[in-house]
């Protein structure tokens, strides 16, 4: 897409995040953290910090939402987390930490009962599947930070929303939940 113009771009990026979208089967989950909200607790204290922080509850997310698929189709549904190769030490850090996550006896977190396997790590420009989560995030992204609502409207529609339809703690998540800014 670097050779095209950027009416060009933005018009592929607003028809992929429409077919998105479109599709009912397709549940986009995402986490927003705040630095500020996030550096004011006592348990943050690096960037890796926030990052595990809000991986957690997309992976708890991700884990309800098998539940719920799990229920409408009659038998358990499996998935597997997957994410964005960031560099060997992060990979091998997140990789732990995921797996920490999946045989916690925490209270505080979900029991991991249809994820399978470990977190599975791949370059983004080898995964269609991580472009299009790289996409949500910027929507996100812009509309938390830019307060640029476009690509986040047209995305709104996959997101996993509670029974009323709203997205807020179930396809959209803030961190922290307390004290966001």
């Amino acid at each position: 897409m670097r050779g095209l113009a950027q009416a060009e771009r933005d018009a592929i990026r607003e028809e992929i995040y429409r077919l998105m979208s479109s599709e009912a089967g397709i549940k986009t989950l995402a986490c927003v953290a705040s630095r500020e909200g996030a550096y004011a607790m006592a348990s943050i204290n690096t960037q890796e910090d926030i990052y595990h922080a809000a991986f957690k509850p997309v992976t708890e997310r991700f884990q309800y939402h098998l539940q719920d698929v799990s229920k409408i189709s009659g038998r358990k549904e499996f998935g597997i987390v997957v994410g964005d190769h960031r560099g060997a030490g992060d990979d091998r850090r997140l990789r732990g930490h995921h797996e920490m996550l999946l045989h916690s006896a925490s209270e505080f977190t979900s029991k991991y009962g249809n994820l399978i396997e470990g977190l599975f790590i791949h370059p983004s420009n080898l995964s269609v599947g991580i472009q299009l989560a790289d996409m949500v995030a910027g929507a996100v992204w812009r509309k938390f930070e830019r307060q640029d609502e476009k690509y986040y409207q047209l995305l709104k529609p996959s997101l996993r929303k509670d029974s009323k339809g709203d997205e807020a703690g179930y396809g959209l998540v803030k961190f922290p939940t307390r004290g966001f800014v």
